[in-house]
């Protein structure tokens, strides 16, 4: 039988203290090597003002595939959208009938902030295919520390870099 013995409840909970082996089961493997959760990626989600245009960017000028949206059809207020291993979600930032004409600079004041970086092994040939079909983008960098970037900024203000270790 397992020993567990039970302090007195923490002073930032009220909750029970359990110690002992029930304690940390579920913490680590058969081989004593802490437990992970396991991630097979990340995607962001961003909050873009016209939907329609946002996904124009994202699939014809960039290549994204749309995996799935809200609703089926045209016209939806959230996307998944995937190229390569990377996954990227959209979201309206208004419901369609309360859209004002003009997104709403205290909506977006932080947008130049967001930079979402993807591995891209190929800068270069990305910078002459973003050209060719019109993104304005300007040659790629390689930054003091390494990496050669090609960063373009989405309808909404958001900024995307392509980068790759540069050598």
């Amino acid at each position: 039988m397992t020993a567990v013995r039970i302090r007195a409840a923490s002073a930032a909970t009220g909750q029970p203290v359990v110690t002992g082996r029930k304690a940390t089961q579920g913490l680590f493997d058969g081989k004593g090597e802490r437990m992970k959760i396991e991630v097979r990626g990340v995607a962001p989600l961003l909050w873009v003002f016209d939907m329609p245009r946002s996904v124009r960017f994202y699939r014809d000028a960039l290549g994204f595939e749309v995996v799935r949206t809200s609703e089926s059809g045209e016209h939806f207020d959230w996307a998944l959208l995937r190229l390569g291993d990377a996954e990227l979600m959209l979201n309206a930032a208004y419901d369609r009938e309360e859209r004002p004409p003009a997104p709403d600079p205290a909506r977006t004041a932080g947008h130049a902030d967001v930079t979402i970086f993807f591995g891209c092994p190929d800068v270069d040939g990305a910078y002459a295919l973003l050209r060719a079909r019109g993104v304005d983008a300007k040659p790629p960098v390689v930054r003091p520390y390494g990496m050669k970037q090609l960063t373009v900024c989405d309808p909404d203000g958001f900024q995307l870099c392509f980068q790759w270790t540069a050598g």
